[in-house]
């Protein structure tokens, strides 16, 4: 599944290799238009919640924990989870995001979660 499943800075252009963009942010990214998005779909209920990611405030010193919690929230959310996991069964998916650190962010761990969780 994951050799589907890419992901992107929302400030990058976009590209006929993204296949399907989903944004995967709570909150919109600034001063990004839709129609520059270009998105297939902005998911942002499987976005970490907000108390998590001001917890997190993209410390990465926090990135352990951080992880550990969001998927613990990715756990309680099964609808939005198999939600992402249909689209990229389909075909190739990007997930996007807005933070400025390409190592550790939501984009990245929702990665994680899903690489650690393959179904057949």
């Amino acid at each position: 599944m994951t050799e589907r499943l890419r992901i992107k800075r929302i400030y990058d252009p976009a590209s006929p290799e993204d296949g399907q963009r989903v944004l995967v942010d709570r909150v919109w990214p600034r001063g990004i238009s839709k129609q520059t998005a270009s998105l297939s779909l902005w998911l942002r209920e499987i976005a970490p919640s907000t108390a998590l990611r001001q917890w997190f405030g993209h410390q990465p010193d926090r990135w352990d924990e951080f992880r550990r919690r969001y998927h613990a929230e990715l756990d309680a959310n099964e609808s939005a989870v198999a939600t992402l996991r249909g689209l990229v069964k389909a075909g190739p998916v990007t997930l996007l995001y807005g933070a400025h650190d390409t190592l550790h962010n939501n984009a990245q761990a929702l990665v994680d979660y899903l690489s650690e969780n393959e179904r057949p």
